[in-house]
């Protein structure tokens, strides 16, 4: 599998391009194009998809890259060690450029909140400009996953510093589960943070609040299912893709009908 990152012109976006189907398929990643797949995220155009795709866009957003070509060979996009930090190297050890048409802008101006009472995520307007992420996740008292907590002002630095390394968690009964339904089938404990009663198995933390910090991760590769520069504060709570996307979704459909954001 190969996954080339391709410049593009002023306007482009963030598009994937399957090298490998038939005249190739170019797949804007855009919230529009988005389905539904357990734990991960996913894009669809003519019956060509990509799968997993939330990493690499994470990577792009928190480096502030928003116009590139995703050439891939396969509809499944590597796993890595189950963070961003691999496609941030690649995209670091070649750089990036100014462009001269800057880019659309999305900025909140109401609080609009989607979910219920136990998982939700919400954009609020913020008190300066750029995103800010905070999340907040919790397994219950008795789990190996504390309670935990993130607020970040994302930048490509803190981006970087802050959440790039931090690595996919799934608890042990839900990585029996993935792999019954034929998902990850060649993933160790050795590829991503799986635990059982007693914490991790096999694989030490790189932060003692890892997995916050990679829902954060994953929060900003589905926000930019947006396809804008978003300013405002977005929190999630026990969130996950499902809820990300519908997040944006309704933004998107908000601005439309109602101005909630201001787009320039």
């Amino acid at each position: 599998m190969c996954v080339e990152f391709r410049p593009a012109p002023p306007d482009t976006g963030i598009v994937f391009f399957r090298s490998d189907a038939a005249s190739g398929r170019r797949i804007p990643a855009l919230v529009r194009y988005r389905v539904e797949v357990p734990r991960r995220t996913s894009l669809r155009e003519g019956g060509v998809r990509v799968d997993m795709v939330e990493h690499i866009l994470a990577a792009l957003a928190g480096l502030q890259i928003d116009n590139c070509e995703i050439w891939v060979d396969s509809p499944e996009m590597p796993g890595c060690d189950g963070s961003s930090q691999p496609f941030v190297a690649a995209l670091d050890a070649v750089g990036s450029v100014t462009q001269h048409v800057p880019r659309q802008q999305l900025t909140v101006r109401r609080t609009l909140r989607v979910g219920d009472q136990r998982c939700w995520v919400e954009a609020r307007p913020a008190s300066h400009a750029g995103l800010t992420a905070e999340c907040h996740i919790d397994y219950g008292p008795t789990g190996p996953i504390q309670r935990q907590s993130l607020v970040l002002a994302v930048t490509p630095e803190s981006f970087r510093r802050e959440l790039a390394t931090a690595r996919t968690f799934v608890l042990e009964e839900e990585a029996a589960w993935m792999r019954r339904q034929g998902l990850g089938a060649r993933v160790t404990c050795r590829d991503l943070l799986v635990f059982d009663d007693s914490g991790p198995i096999d694989n030490p933390l790189r932060f003692p609040d890892e997995c916050v910090r990679h829902k954060t991760l994953d929060l900003i590769g589905d926000l930019a299912l947006a396809g804008y520069d978003l300013s405002g504060h977005f929190v999630a709570h026990c969130s996950g893709h499902r809820l990300n996307a519908e997040l944006v979704a309704h933004l998107l459909a908000k601005v439309a009908q109602d101005g909630l954001a201001r787009s320039a």
